[in-house]
């Protein structure tokens, strides 16, 4: 059994007892988040749209963090210009706990 949910613009495909790092949420550690946003629903019988909609994925948060460093640089030939900037994403980590159907 398994479920396609949307959260932070991004479609994740989880199951009972994954773990997930999404974009970062605002709950804090041990607390239980509700993922509403079902797009794909598989039981027996793959289901989607209105008949998917009705589901609901439970998820406790585990831990928050930052992803690895990335570097972003930036260049124009001829003109001297150059930039180097780092980036590191916010993430929410999740333990999918049950998946709700109706």
């Amino acid at each position: 059994m398994y479920a396609i949910i949307v959260t932070g613009g991004k479609q994740y495909k989880v199951s009972e007892g994954d773990f997930i790092k999404v974009e970062k949420l605002d709950a804090e550690p041990g607390e239980t988040v509700t993922f509403d946003k079902v797009v794909a629903l598989s039981v027996k019988k793959l289901k989607v749209g209105k008949e998917a909609a009705k589901a609901s994925v439970t998820a406790t948060v585990t831990e928050h963090g930052r992803g690895k460093k990335i570097i972003v640089y930036k260049f124009k030939s001829k003109t001297g210009y150059n930039k180097k900037q780092g980036h590191r994403q916010a993430y929410t980590k999740v333990r999918i706990d049950k998946i709700n159907t109706k």
